[in-house]
């Protein structure tokens, strides 16, 4: 991989590291094609089980790269960018059947707001940051935050935080309900790989299971949702780390779980 993402996998963890520093980490196509592959592999290796997606230096992401952006603004398709590389990098984090843990150490504005949106656990520095930034460069959403911050805030809030950009503490994400867990600046790094090794030790079937069933809860009804219970229950009922727990839960012992 490039060395603007740094990937690396230890004990079923993978983790993604954004390392454009100096540039707050903004998504350049360098970035943004070696982030997309980096999370494509995260998702299709087996012996990953969880990823941890962070970045390197002050900031989280401050979105695309508006320095490169502006070369291409006089070509016939300027923000093809959109379908090419962050619709697959949302699609890759959403979709793996496995849990994504964003440590968010810095400023997250616009698509690097929009891709710890997409994680499924976000372990926030409390001097960390959040702006939608878009409509402030006269752009709509991307990176799927038109899907996910309505769901975490509500319409009425997402629609403010849209149409009128601003900074959002992280004291404020808390509150918006953006956050999992709140933690100083010092120990983002590790609360942020404990919460990641935790679930990549975790039962891998089970937690594919609740990620889907969010997914595909989200946009349909109870009857609809208590089916799609019914199929991803059999699956985690019939895997060896659900035969692992119970037999574990009856012995007293604490499980030793396989991810299959």
């Amino acid at each position: 991989m490039a060395d603007t993402v740094l990937y690396e996998v230890s004990d079923g963890l993978a983790t993604v590291t954004l390392n454009r520093p100096d540039a707050m980490n903004a998504l350049n196509t360098e970035a943004k094609v070696a982030l997309r592959e980096s999370l494509e592999a995260a998702a299709a290796d087996p012996a990953v089980r969880a990823v941890l997606l962070t970045a390197a230096g002050r900031a989280f992401c401050v979105g695309q790269d508006l320095k490169e952006h502006v070369r291409g603004l006089g070509g016939d398709e300027p923000m093809r960018t959109v379908r090419e590389h962050y619709n697959p990098i949302v699609r890759a984090i959403t979709g793996m059947p496995k849990p994504v843990v964003a440590g968010v150490n810095g400023v997250a504005a616009g698509a690097g707001f929009g891709f710890a949106l997409a994680a499924d656990y976000r372990v926030v520095a409390d001097t960390a940051s959040f702006n939608t930034a878009f409509a402030g460069v006269a752009l709509a959403a991307d990176s799927g935050m038109s899907w996910t911050l309505p769901r975490l805030v509500g319409p009425s809030r997402a629609a403010d935080l849209l149409f009128f950009p601003r900074t959002v503490s992280a004291q404020e994400a808390a509150e918006l309900g953006i956050v999992n867990r709140l933690v100083p600046a010092a120990e983002l790094a590790a609360e942020a790989l404990a919460v990641a090794r935790t679930l990549a030790a975790g039962p891998t079937v089970a937690y594919a299971g609740l990620k889907e069933a969010m997914a595909y809860g989200a946009g349909r009804g109870l009857a609809e949702a208590l089916e799609k219970e019914d199929e991803l229950q059999s699956r985690a009922g019939t895997s060896e780390d659900h035969r692992i727990a119970v037999e574990a839960f009856l012995a007293k012992k604490k499980p030793a779980y396989v991810g299959r």
